[in-house]
């Protein structure tokens, strides 16, 4: 498979918008906030695609303030999933943050989510924290942390 992960342009609104309604049916981002976000609206944050042969197969948002980046999404169309995709987002990522100044990387993680808690495990997270009864439906959502490689500032 030959992944490319490139800066969102207007064109992956469309692909972005539709895997953020299938990963988060009940607290999708709109098309127009998806819209907004890719064209640089939201200051802060990057949207992220990774794309094959196929088009776009996942994408991802961090905003960066301070020594802080946020995950804000991570999604990777079903078929594609376990293919090191994310991993491939979230080292895109991890490399914008870093030369921006971020030291640690934040996300949010349903409780009842264990393909993604094991996901954020591999890649290093640790809970710091837990806050109940966050999402609509009532699970608590977990926060998670990992510290960020910021090479030449040690």
């Amino acid at each position: 498979m030959n992944l490319a992960v490139r800066a969102a342009s207007g064109g992956d609104v469309e692909p972005v918008a539709a895997l953020e309604e299938h990963a988060f049916p009940v607290s999708a981002w709109s098309r127009a906030m998806v819209t907004d976000g890719v064209a640089g609206g939201w200051p802060t944050t990057r949207f992220r695609v990774a794309e094959h042969e196929d088009g776009v197969v996942g994408y991802i948002a961090v905003s960066v303030v301070d020594d802080v980046a946020e995950l804000q999404r991570i999604v990777v169309q079903p078929g594609d999933r376990r293919l090191g995709i994310g991993s491939a987002l979230l080292e895109d990522a991890i490399g914008l943050a870093v030369p921006d100044g971020a030291r640690r990387m934040l996300l949010e993680v349903r409780e009842d989510n264990d393909q993604g808690r094991g996901f954020y495990d591999a890649q290093g997270f640790v809970e710091i924290a837990r806050r109940p009864r966050y999402y609509r439906d009532g699970v608590t959502a977990l926060v998670l942390e990992r510290g960020l490689e910021n090479d030449g500032d040690d």
